[in-house]
């Protein structure tokens, strides 16, 4: 694997400051997304708790999920936007991309766009005021970027048009992904000793997040005849809300 690769992934997925050399190369994107999921995590779960603290619930889930969305871009939020606009009306495979390429959003993406950010905070409003939910919102940040990285599997299609797609298919091998699964379940699961029922429940919406994702992985196949780059960003904030979701 790569050495280069956190600073690739970290130079397409984040706003943080890389070395040139780095950001010219997308071979690392998605093998090391899962790592850049952990920092992402680690910062946006961080303003969200302290907004718990020095605000209310509301403000600390608001700030979180507008932190998130700074430090990547609003990239995935813009995939989520174009994929709803494509897969969303009655259209033929080739209209849809096309309508995914252009640079504004329609009706179906607002609507998606909205109520996911709606969604979104009022989750991560409800678990600050739990014992388990600062772990949950780092988890789903982690475990969307852990979706994102299946599409680069062996034997992904890749849609007709996507550059990036194409660029990123089969970079991510299967024990890999396999070792990245692991980590990150099992560091939901180490919170067994504390308690046991926290940790199953993050389990349980880690793979809830992971199902979701791979439903829209599965209907981007059958729709698009394969995965794009917006489908990429669909997955990981479909991913996101499930897992908040799923551990309330």
């Amino acid at each position: 694997m790569r050495l280069t690769g956190p600073l690739e992934s970290a130079a397409l997925l984040t706003v943080l400051p890389v070395p040139a050399a780095a950001a010219g190369s997308t071979r690392g994107v998605l093998p090391w997304a899962p790592l850049v999921g952990l920092v992402l995590g680690g910062a946006a779960t961080g303003l969200a708790v302290l907004g718990d603290r020095w605000v209310s619930p509301l403000a600390g889930a608001v700030l979180g999920v507008a932190a998130l969305a700074v430090l990547t871009r609003g990239l995935h939020l813009d995939g989520l936007a174009d994929t709803a606009d494509g897969l969303g009306p009655l259209r033929g495979r080739e209209r849809a991309l096309q309508v995914m390429h252009q640079s504004d959003i329609g009706p179906f993406g607002v609507v998606a766009l909205v109520l996911t950010l709606l969604l979104q905070v009022a989750c991560a409003a409800t678990l600050l005021e739990t014992p388990h939910g600062w772990p949950a919102l780092w988890a789903a940040v982690v475990v969307a970027r852990v979706a994102m990285a299946r599409t680069g599997l062996p034997g992904v299609a890749t849609a007709d048009g996507s550059a990036l797609g194409s660029l990123v298919a089969g970079t991510v091998s299967v024990p890999w992904f396999t070792g990245w699964l692991v980590v990150v379940l099992g560091l939901l699961a180490a919170q067994a000793a504390a308690d046991p029922a926290s940790a199953a429940a993050l389990v349980g919406s880690a793979l809830a997040g992971l199902l979701a994702a791979e439903l829209l992985l599965r209907l981007a196949r059958r729709r698009l005849g394969g995965v794009t780059g917006d489908v990429m960003g669909a997955m990981g904030e479909t991913a996101t809300l499930l897992v908040a979701a799923s551990a309330l």
